[in-house]
């Protein structure tokens, strides 16, 4: 059968989501959980790589598994396996062709920042501390230019081995409140670092060193020199992945 889980998990402590040798990621802890409960090797096929410190609320994984336990019970047994920095919310049967990450039609991901002068104690290893000020205004107006079809060339992460650069980006909200910026948005697919990058580029933005229409020429540029700077990992939050 085939399982699909929703996770959340606090990305402090981990090397990513992607299985690696020697260090530490998100992927090896729930698989190590898997064995404890099966006595099976079982690989999990995660719905994005999330990179190091980064935080989800509703990362998806599928597995396949011919073990007795049913479906929806295996996020209350995982809980009893994995840290506590990664938890299950739920599981379910899913049909055998489905695929967690390449049957999603969006995600959607948020970047908090803290906006302020004074040091950050209590979310400094969740949100991006920026000093300088922000207008979050001008940052929503540059945005804009994000909407639609484009090729994202530009906000990709350098030597991505990966045949297109083309995405779609459906919304894009950005809203203050308070010292706290946060930067929400949902797209078709994303590539490595994009949305780090477009945080970077924002911020840029909302200080005044680009103004707002020079979004459209760093678009077309399609040269990563020409975006802001890659924006920390434990700001950035994977929120959802949907499905038809």
């Amino acid at each position: 059968m085939r399982v699909k889980v929703i996770i959340e998990y606090d990305g402090k402590n981990y090397s990513g989501w992607q299985r690696q040798e020697n260090s530490n990621s998100i992927q090896n802890e729930i698989e190590k959980a898997l064995y404890k409960l099966t006595g099976n090797k079982i690989t999990i096929h995660g719905a994005g790589r999330t990179d190091a410190e980064v935080h989800a609320l509703g990362q998806v994984f599928h597995f396949d598994t011919d073990d007795l336990i049913p479906a929806e019970n295996y996020a209350m047994a995982l809980n009893t396996k994995i840290p506590w920095d990664i938890r299950a919310i739920s599981s379910q049967l899913v049909d055998d062709e489905f695929h967690s990450r390449f049957d999603s039609k969006s995600k959607h991901y948020q970047y908090q920042i803290i906006n302020r002068k004074r040091p950050v104690a209590i979310d400094r290893h969740r949100a991006w501390h920026v000093v300088q000020h922000l207008d979050a205004d001008l940052m929503q107006e540059g945005a804009m230019y994000l909407l639609g079809e484009h090729d994202f060339q530009t906000f990709m992460a350098a030597h991505s081995d990966i045949e297109s650069t083309i995405r779609t980006i459906h919304q894009v909200n950005i809203v203050k409140l308070g010292n706290e910026i946060t930067i929400d948005i949902i797209g078709n697919g994303f590539l490595r670092n994009m949305v780090r990058i477009i945080a970077g580029t924002l911020v840029n933005i909302g200080n005044g060193k680009n103004a707002p229409k020079d979004m459209q020429d760093i678009i077309k540029a399609k040269d990563r020199i020409n975006a802001g700077i890659t924006a920390p990992g434990y700001g950035l939050y994977l929120m959802s992945v949907e499905y038809e």
